[in-house]
């Protein structure tokens, strides 16, 4: 291979290398900080991350309660299971859901509702469609101080005015049918959730169930945004002859966003000292700057101009698209920021995101930092460059064959039509249809 061949010293391995090291410490000082406590039934909980392990300070559930609508019994009160014929019991105090547990009168079916208290004594549920008459009539409910004056096996509240109504049964129940145990989902002091959970609506869910209000999480890293260029123009304004839509900010917003950043989001005009001077007011309440565009080779390159002398390493990566990309700890004006500096056409700058950046972050927001890689046969040929790691866009075609578009990096209406990410790496100048292709697809 002579010299003119040899991929350049830098690989896009080599710079995800360099990135980790540069993002890693801010995102390890994030998971040690003190956690943000957001309430239960805050809207912007789910998605978090639990910055410490939780821990059920009751049982789940907390008291024996009832599977089903119908009569809490002994089981000893309705005789041998053999012995043939119904067996008939009177009616019992009800229990509705909500009351506290009375004790249960010997010799007695006690009317129980779903998720009530099994009165104290009772050792099985019998649903309500297996009694006989299978619907509840006139119920009579335990009296004032019921459940802390009778004792098991005695007769709850109004005992001597009981009504004779009997209620029976065809079958004798197991012991413990239809009861929910105490602690039978989680026992006091057991791990709801470990730290370094995200939290998902069940997750929520369980941790109200077990009484906790305020829920400790990690704090998400905040991003300061900057979209640089003269020539760009916010969406919905007037669009000057030679200017473009800024397409940079609203993507790379959206992308960090969803791997869980704070993201402020500003554009500014191409002069050098308007970014020192962004970074020096700004930049102190975030733990990362992001820039997109003026990075290359070019006459106005901002973003080179601004950081180069404040501590950011700006260099060639041997990757197509996104080849020019800027890493390091800008300093200015007394604010030291860790960098990363995207180039500015909308595919470099989301291929750049995606390769370098968005993974770490979607690990420190409990998600996986990416789709898995696979191999998938190419439904075409197609050239790379030898010299650079080519990055296409694609998708698949009925027969699961890879189908990639061009690649320039313009190209943004073929990135969001785009299934999947295709590498072809350094030293391939050719794949014939049918070959193997390393794939990652998006949104799986």
């Amino acid at each position: 291979m002579s010299g003119a061949d040899r991929p350049a010293a830098t690989t896009p391995a080599e710079h995800a290398a360099r990135v980790a090291e540069l993002v890693g410490p801010v995102l390890a000082a994030l998971r040690d900080a003190e956690p943000e406590r957001l309430a239960v039934d805050d809207p912007g909980l789910p998605g978090r991350v639990t910055a410490t392990e939780l821990r059920s300070g009751i049982p789940l559930p907390p008291f024996d309660n009832s599977q089903m609508d119908g009569y809490a019994v002994r089981v000893a009160d309705l005789g041998a299971a053999g012995r043939a014929g119904p067996r008939i019991l009177r009616i019992g105090a009800a229990t509705a859901a909500g009351d506290p547990p009375i004790p249960h009168e010997a010799g007695t079916a006690a009317p129980v509702m779903t998720g009530a208290a099994i009165p104290i004594g009772a050792d099985a549920v019998i649903p309500i469609e297996q009694a006989d008459p299978p619907r509840f009539d006139a119920l009579r409910r335990p009296g004032p101080g019921a459940a802390a004056d009778v004792e098991p096996g005695g007769a709850p509240g109004a005992a001597d005015d009981a009504p004779s109504a009997r209620v029976a049964f065809a079958t004798v129940p197991e012991p413990g049918a239809f009861i929910r145990r105490r602690g039978s989902d989680l026992p006091a002091g057991a791990v709801i959730l470990p730290a370094g959970t995200r939290l998902r609506p069940s997750g929520i869910g369980l941790l109200a169930n077990a009484g906790v209000a305020v829920v400790p999480v990690r704090r998400r890293p905040r991003v300061l945004l900057v979209s640089t260029g003269d020539e760009v123009t916010a969406p919905g304004a007037p669009l000057a002859p030679g200017r473009v839509y800024d397409a940079n900010a609203p993507l790379l917003a959206a992308a960090l966003r969803a791997a869980g950043a704070e993201v402020t989001a500003i554009r500014i005009a191409d002069r050098p000292e308007a970014l020192t001077e962004l970074v020096a007011g700004r930049g102190g309440a975030h733990e990362l700057l992001v820039t997109s565009g003026g990075i290359s080779a070019g006459a106005f390159e901002v973003v080179r101009e601004a950081l180069a002398p404040a501590g950011v390493a700006f260099s060639g990566i041997a990757m197509q698209p996104g080849g020019p990309q800027g890493a390091g700890v800008a300093a200015c004006g007394g604010v030291r920021l860790p960098a990363l500096c995207f180039p500015g056409n909308p595919v470099s700058s989301a291929v750049s995101a995606e390769l370098f950046l968005l993974p770490l972050l979607r690990l420190h927001a409990g998600l996986p930092a990416g789709t898995a890689t696979e191999l998938r046969p190419l439904a075409h040929d197609v050239d790379s460059p030898p010299r650079k790691h080519q990055l296409r866009r694609g998708r698949l075609d009925a027969e699961g064959r890879v189908v990639l578009t061009p690649p320039s990096s313009h190209l943004l209406a073929d990135l969001a039509a785009a299934e999947l990410l295709a590498h072809i790496p350094l030293g391939v100048a050719h794949l014939a249809a049918g070959s193997p292709i390393e794939i990652q697809r998006f949104d799986v």
